[in-house]
């Protein structure tokens, strides 16, 4: 017990129940309804395991029940299971209910979120364009004298009118009190990058919501801009 490794984050205590608990725990894709009073029966298995204390599986548990895939997974003849994966229990319509609501607020906050943040990038833009001088318009010619002829552009080189255009170069997110929720970033996975949306910032990491649906931590350093 003395070598196991101690948890620090709601998310790695998720990923030892997900181990310890695999059937009734998971850690990616749509979660299952959990049994009511689980706590309990949680801090009677693994209290004391990995240094786990009350604190950590009460957390842990909060983040887990309010996450979208765990929501969408509330729903009509759903059966609730308990650490060992036994059913016990049909959801009843008011819990169904009440997790339908709880996502349907978490999507409409995100989509303010976006909608203001695409306001403030339109002011901007406006703000820019104001700003920006405007040309002079072309000198007229004078009664009797010929107007100039344009000059003539040089073609530009093959190699350059071929190339094709560079892409911006994505960023480390290196502090994570410049984001915002709701915010579109990119999650890195190996060599590729997914785009996501910041549901929520915390100091165990990061909650972003993937283009498909699922939700999950990410650390600072696995985030780009």
């Amino acid at each position: 017990m003395e070598n196991q490794p101690k948890l620090n984050s709601s998310k790695e205590v998720i990923a030892f129940l997900a181990e310890r608990f695999p059937q009734c725990f998971s850690a990616e894709g749509e979660a299952r309804p959990l049994k009511v009073g689980i706590f309990q029966d949680l801090v009677e298995r693994v209290q004391g395991e990995n240094s786990l204390s009350k604190t950590q599986l009460r957390s842990a548990l909060r983040l887990y029940t309010s996450s979208w895939r765990y929501l969408y997974g509330i729903k009509a003849g759903a059966n609730r299971v308990d650490l060992d994966g036994n059913a016990c229990g049909v959801l009843d319509e008011q819990h169904v209910e009440h997790a339908r609501k709880q996502l349907e607020e978490a999507k409409a906050r995100v989509q303010a979120q976006r909608d203001q943040q695409r306001a403030k990038k339109r002011e901007a833009g406006e703000e820019t364009a104001e700003r920006r001088p405007r040309k002079p318009a072309p000198r007229k010619a004078a009664e009797g004298e010929a107007p100039r002829k344009p000059r003539p552009q040089a073609p530009r080189p093959a190699a350059e009118r071929n190339a094709a255009p560079r892409q911006p170069q994505a960023k480390p997110v290196t502090d994570t009190s410049t984001l915002q929720l709701g915010q579109n970033i990119k999650v890195k996975a190996g060599k590729s990058a997914m785009d996501a949306t910041i549901l929520e910032i915390t100091k165990d990491g990061v909650r972003v919501q993937l283009a498909s649906g699922m939700a999950m931590i990410v650390r600072a350093e696995h985030l780009q801009f």
